[in-house]
């Protein structure tokens, strides 16, 4: 393990004081969990994407809506029928 020395308000030391006695852990600590956790989000967000970028099937017609689709269109709130003004 390595030390990081990190700079903040000191209201926001403070904060993280009362923080990390009121979770029963040290600041240290509730920093390297932080950033632990943000560690796994962002490797799975990553793993997510380049799953969704390899996947064929994504890049095959199917993911469109089919050409009728588009007289579902709505105007207003309301369903477009072609008869609007008439």
């Amino acid at each position: 393990m390595k030390n990081l020395t990190i700079t903040v308000e000191d209201s926001v030391l403070e904060w993280a004081r009362v923080e990390a006695a009121r979770r029963g852990t040290s600041v240290s600590r509730m920093v390297g969990d932080f950033m632990a956790e943000l560690q796994q989000r962002e490797d799975a967000y990553e793993r997510a994407y380049l799953a969704w970028r390899t996947d064929e099937r994504s890049w095959q017609g199917g993911a469109m809506p089919p050409a009728g689709a588009a007289a579902a269109r709505t105007i207003g709130g309301r369903r477009k029928t072609g008869q609007e003004g008439a």
